[in-house]
This record gives structure tokens, C-alpha cells and sequence, in this order.
């Protein structure tokens, strides 16, 4: 699995007397990462190049640069770092000397490379919401199973039978959470799946 920003970061690069600003940002969608690009974009700098990777979904943009070495090197430097639900903007202000394809392409992929390499990184956690019922002997074994697992208490509700609980937790820890409350309350909790 890959990993998300933390928060947001940014880099530095001058590459002969041009400045590349990396700017990187966790995103959920392509809408949030265009509201990056026109929060952070700078309309007097020559070039706002981006790309962003949102699971199987992605785009990049040379900005005017030519074809090929501004927005494909940021996506590849996003995939090379393994990241994903990140957006990258590269900004370019022009200082006088032509770089030429490859100086671009290594120009906005390093930028935004080392501006991955050095953010703070978050591994993206798939969540699973379930629902279960237990009764009230069972309400402890419940609440310390949960504790165990990261499962967070979204809702609880009781009734003369019990207790209703719908928790939130990491996807791959459902079924340690099913086994365990099973074996502690001899499968008196029931599971009516997701939410």
C-alpha cells in the first residue's frame, strides 16, 4: 500500500539561475487538486506545472513547457516516491538560460522528488464501518476488543437486549476483530456487516 502526505510541503531547486518551486499537498479528489493549483499557482511566474495521482486516476500539465518534460517527471517522481492522493505543483520562474528537454525533465521531476523524499508521509489506511450487536455482560469485552483493533465508536445504542454498536476501523483488522470477540464472549457478539 502507499502512502499520502501528512501535510503540506515544499522544496526549493535552482537550476542555472531558474527557480523551481515544488509544492505538494495531500488531495481526495480532482476537484481538490485544481483548488491547490489556483490556491498556490503563481500567474507571474513563467510556468505552474502539476500532476496529481488519485488511486488509478491521474493528469499532468506542462504548462507551456514542451510536450513531455514538466508534468510527466511529476507524476513520475510521485509514483517513484510511492505516493498516492497527492497533488504537485512546479513552479518555474524563467532566469535567462535555456535548459533544454532533458534539463527540464530532470529540473521539475528533481524538484518535485525532493520535495516528496523530504514530506512528511502518512500511509493511507483503507477503513471498514461495521455494525454489531452483543449483550450487556459483553459490553466490556466489546470496548476492549475495539481498543486493540484502532476501532473508533461512531455510534451506540441500547435497548433490553443489549448494546448496538457501529464502529469504524482499519479494513484489514475486521476479521482479527470478528475472531477475537468471538472467542471472548463465545460468539455471543453478532456482526450484521457493513454500514
Amino acid at each position: 500500500m502507499s502512502d499520502t502526505l501528512a501535510a503540506r510541503a515544499s522544496q526549493l531547486l535552482e537550476v542555472k539561475h531558474s527557480r523551481f518551486l515544488a509544492q505538494a499537498s495531500p488531495v481526495d479528489s480532482a476537484d481538490d487538486a485544481l483548488a491547490f493549483l489556483r490556491e498556490i499557482g503563481d500567474p507571474a511566474a513563467t510556468h505552474n506545472c502539476w500532476a496529481y495521482r488519485i488511486g488509478q486516476e491521474y493528469r499532468s500539465s506542462d504548462d507551456g513547457e514542451p510536450a513531455g518534460t514538466a508534468g510527466r517527471p511529476i507524476l513520475a517522481a510521485i509514483d517513484g516516491q510511492g505516493f498516492d492522493r497527492v497533488m504537485v505543483v512546479v513552479t518555474r520562474w524563467y532566469g535567462g538560460i535555456k535548459l533544454g528537454a532533458g534539463g527540464l525533465v530532470r529540473a521539475y521531476g528533481g524538484a518535485a522528488a525532493e520535495c516528496l523524499r523530504l514530506a512528511p508521509r502518512e500511509p493511507l489506511v483503507a477503513w471498514a464501518t461495521v455494525e454489531l450487536t452483543c449483550p450487556f455482560d459483553d459490553l466490556g469485552h466489546v470496548h476492549a476488543a475495539l481498543a486493540v483493533h484502532s476501532a473508533a465508536k461512531q455510534d451506540e445504542d441500547f435497548d433490553e437486549h443489549g448494546a448496538r454498536l457501529r464502529v469504524q476501523l482499519p479494513a484489514d483488522r475486521v476479521d482479527a476483530l470478528k475472531s477475537q470477540l468471538r472467542d471472548a464472549t463465545r460468539n455471543r457478539v453478532r456482526f450484521l456487516g457493513p454500514a
